[in-house]
């Protein structure tokens, strides 16, 4: 059975050690930031979600890394273990078997209704996510509804938003060919304001399903319905034309007008660096819906490690892996690590047993082809180094590489879109477009000498009489 909502989702959570409660009260402009920003630096497999019941001038609670705070979050969210084969699966079969999601009557997002002068951001608590460096809060969760004007297929999107109260926020797309912006120029050209619902507290499927790199045409509460194994039910929205997830927390409806822009940002982004200010759109706000004792939900980014880093990486990996191994049919790849330091999207490792003569090379050619911008970093290694342990990357790189006769740059790629290497402060942000990639072949290139540690036997004696030591 799938979850059904968000509550039950977090009761899961909770029962499983995976989420804990702050019951003291925080204050949502630095407190939350901060707190969640300790736990997520803990080693990946110590973190966990958390949920902040009292909000300093507020009734709402807030939660925050329930969707990638770990891995073990992560699987539980999908049902499965922690195994690349079940994610890829998982994803596969979604994308392969979408399931169109249903209308229904029953529709606790719209337990309250707000319209009018009662619309108002400041009754949301709505967290600062960079103390003293973010212009205002920002939405970081937002799964954005919009629908195409030509073909009526609709996208379901993550874009920030920061707050503008009482009834406008901001919004980035982090490309202009983004499915919402996509929609966005299309209404734009026909001169007509684009009807959104962004719905705010969502089973987490859906927020998953936002946040991949579905293709263009195809509607995200379908991926949604086939990784959760049943429909998602939806409501027609209050006051515009469309629909929202009916067991939603909060849902915005309102539109976003053609050809409007306002300073948006600074903000911080996934990098660790602070992003902006930009010119973006302005979405308004003209009716709130939410249930009784609404939940926010958020997803910490910034500064990496966080929990966008690491939902970046879980399904990316498993994305790589695929593609390599189940659509090019390389044989040898044993596993894909993308280091959250890069934002797992800057660096890309792959650890293989190298069956051919330049096998290497041509699988460091062809990693980064799913997706253009993806890592400018790739580095193939042996199978046996282990590719998530920092100091045995770092000693491959030490003893396997000639920098001059082992590692090649592509130039002229697509770059990664906040990269501030790619371009200064002060350039436009769609023209930050080119990059390179440096690809570095740390496998061995000959018979090399053992390594110089005991045989594995002895460390097993050692292992078996470790108590007797005293130490």
């Amino acid at each position: 059975m799938a979850y059904q909502d968000l509550r039950e989702y977090l009761k899961v959570l909770t029962d499983k050690g995976l989420m804990k409660w702050v019951e003291k009260e925080v204050d949502k402009d630095w407190e939350i930031s901060c707190i969640t920003r300790r736990v997520l630096q803990k080693k990946p497999e110590e973190r966990f979600a958390l949920g902040f019941k009292k909000i300093k001038g507020y009734n709402s609670s807030v939660v925050v890394g329930t969707i990638a705070a770990s891995r073990a979050v992560y699987v539980t969210a999908l049902k499965i273990a922690p195994d690349v084969n079940q994610i890829i699966d998982k994803w596969d079969s979604a994308l392969s078997n979408p399931i169109p999601a249903e209308m229904t009557k029953e529709a606790p997002c719209q337990e309250v209704v707000m319209e009018g002068d009662e619309v108002d951001l400041n009754r949301l608590p709505i967290p600062i996510w960079t103390p003293g460096k973010d212009v205002a809060p920002y939405f970081t969760a937002p799964c954005m509804i919009t629908k195409d004007p030509e073909t009526g297929i609709r996208n379901v999107g993550i874009y920030r938003m920061q707050a503008k109260p009482p009834n406008k926020t901001g919004v980035l797309w982090d490309l202009p060919s983004q499915h919402g912006a996509l929609h966005y120029a299309r209404y734009k050209a026909l001169k007509k304001p684009m009807p959104v619902a962004v719905a705010v507290g969502v089973d987490p499927t859906i927020l998953m399903a936002a946040g991949s790199k579905a293709p263009q045409g195809v509607d995200e509460l379908a991926i949604a319905g086939g990784l959760r194994g049943e429909a998602v039910s939806i409501v027609k929205c209050h006051s515009i034309d469309l629909e929202a997830p009916a067991t939603a927390e909060i849902v915005l409806e309102g539109e976003i007008l053609p050809g409007e822009r306002e300073i948006e940002g600074p903000f911080g982004e996934y990098t660790g660096y602070m992003g902006g200010p930009y010119k973006l759109p302005l979405f308004h706000i003209k009716c709130i819906t939410y249930r009784k004792n609404p939940i926010f939900q958020a997803l910490q980014s910034q500064m990496p490690p966080s929990e966008s880093s690491l939902l970046r990486q879980i399904p990316e990996e498993a994305s790589i892996y695929k593609h390599l191994v189940r659509n090019l049919k390389i044989p040898g790849i044993i596993d894909i690590h993308l280091p959250e330091s890069g934002g797992s999207y800057a660096i890309l490792w792959i650890r293989m047993k190298v069956s051919y003569p330049g096998q290497s090379k041509q699988v460091l050619s062809a990693a980064w082809t799913h997706h253009p911008a993806l890592a400018k970093w790739i580095v193939v290694t042996d199978e046996d180094i282990d590719i998530r342990d920092p100091f045995m990357r770092e000693w491959a790189l030490s003893w396997r590489v000639r920098p001059k006769e082992d590692s090649f740059i592509l130039p002229n790629v697509s770059s990664l879109l906040l990269d501030p290497s790619s371009g200064g402060m002060g350039i436009p942000l769609w023209q930050k477009r080119y990059s390179s990639k440096m690809c570095i072949d740390a496998t061995k290139k000959w018979e090399y000498p053992q390594i110089a540690l005991p045989s594995e036997e002895y460390f097993k004696k050692v292992d078996e009489k470790w108590e007797s030591y005293g130490i």
